[in-house]
């Protein structure tokens, strides 16, 4: 008997952040020095106050079953948080918390679309996004943006793309991969094509206290006719240094949200209890380490860029927001290594493995070939170090 898997997992495709990720790994367990720019993820532990608070937890016996969508608690706790960061208005009967921000973006998808129904995912985009749309059985639409524009959305190109499949519209600001923080005009402009349409959106806000050079951050549900059309997420794991406490959630139009807690109550029940009091403490304790941790990336995003454009062949425009570089290496492309001519950026990541031991990721995960992503979620050291060797394997390149 030949097993089949199904239609929706044969089109399903690993995440690339993660595969380059477990190589780099692999290859430190085996004694190579390997400098790590892949994954999106702080490199700060944990502050001190949130693992008490799931330690107390754990001592006071909060191990049980909570309600599917997370303690009345922590929704409450997460609506005031929203309220004082951005400006949001949501009542906690409104908000689902789930097993990270991941989760959340897959339970709006399956409360939402159906097969067939069109997404527009601007890119560069999230690896992530065009395969959660699939999983629900819908269809991405990748819309391009142009780096001479920022990685922005054109609001006439918006406007052309949508047709009327078009049921769902993804926004990521600041943005994983490119950095791009939306300016509030640029922004505006958007949602008036969106409101106009009554196109339902999502927008990802997971980095939004993680800002730059005098960069603002405008929730998109705050702008005028926007809160019914949108669902916003967000998590504890960028903000926090909480990634493995995997807690996220997500805001919006009710009808949406009483589906998606539906949903969660039979797809995994309540996010774990423990997290839960960890993201309580998170969410409403002081917020000193979460700027000390702001100031040091900016310090590392200011030395990555810096070095990425001292490169011949790499052009690295100034990001804003997250903790990621998005250079063009047009430059380097068609040009050869030992005989071995690069092919598209997974070509030239592969190569950098393979030559230089630096693990980044390929811009064509990210829906841009010309392009590559480091995360500077990583030491001055590291940086500094990566720099040195990127530079040395350019400089290789005939």
């Amino acid at each position: 008997m030949t097993i089949q898997v199904s239609r929706i997992a044969s089109q399903i495709q690993p995440s690339p952040t993660l595969a380059i990720d477990a190589k780099a790994k692999k290859m430190r367990a085996e004694g190579i020095d390997v400098v790590l720019f892949g994954t999106g993820e702080p490199d700060f532990d944990t502050p001190s106050f949130i693992k008490q608070a799931a330690i107390e937890a754990i001592n006071k016996g909060f191990t049980k079953y909570t309600p599917a969508a997370g303690t009345e608690e922590l929704r409450k706790a997460v609506a005031a948080y929203w309220q004082k960061w951005n400006g949001l208005d949501y009542d906690f009967k409104q908000v689902v918390v789930s097993c990270g921000a991941k989760h959340s973006i897959t339970n709006v998808a399956l409360a939402a679309l159906n097969p067939g129904d069109e997404v527009l995912i601007p890119a560069p985009y999230w690896v992530s996004y065009p395969e959660i749309v699939k999983i629900a059985g819908a269809v991405p639409v990748i819309l391009p943006t142009r780096e001479e524009d920022g990685y922005l959305v054109d609001p006439a190109a918006l406007e052309k793309a949508i047709t009327p499949r078009t049921k769902l519209f993804i926004l990521c600001s600041p943005s994983n991969p490119t950095g791009a923080v939306y300016p509030l005009e640029r922004l505006k402009a958007v949602a008036a094509v969106l409101a106009k349409h009554g196109i339902l959106t999502l927008s990802d806000e997971i980095y939004d206290r993680l800002l730059y050079a005098g960069a603002k951050h405008t929730s998109l549900a705050t702008l005028p006719g926007m809160k019914e059309l949108v669902i916003t997420v967000n998590g504890t794991s960028k903000t926090f240094a909480m990634t493995g406490w995997r807690i996220g959630y997500a805001a919006g139009p009710q009808p949406i949200m009483s589906a998606i807690a539906s949903i969660q109550s039979h797809a995994t029940s309540n996010p774990t209890s423990i997290a839960q009091k960890a993201a309580l403490a998170a969410l409403t304790g002081p917020s000193d380490e979460v700027e000390a941790m702001r100031a040091e990336f900016d310090k590392r995003r200011q030395v990555l860029v810096k070095g990425l454009n001292a490169i011949p062949g790499i052009r690295c425009p100034e990001p804003k927001g997250a903790f990621y570089a998005f250079p063009s290496i047009q430059g380097l492309l068609g040009r050869s290594l030992a005989g071995k001519k690069i092919e598209g950026s997974a070509g030239f990541a592969a190569a950098l493995l393979e030559h230089s031991q630096v693990a980044l990721v390929s811009g064509a995960d990210f829906g841009a070939d010309e392009c590559i992503r480091l995360s500077y979620a990583t030491s001055l050291a590291n940086i500094e170090k990566g720099l040195s060797r990127i530079a040395a394997f350019a400089a290789k390149l005939a």
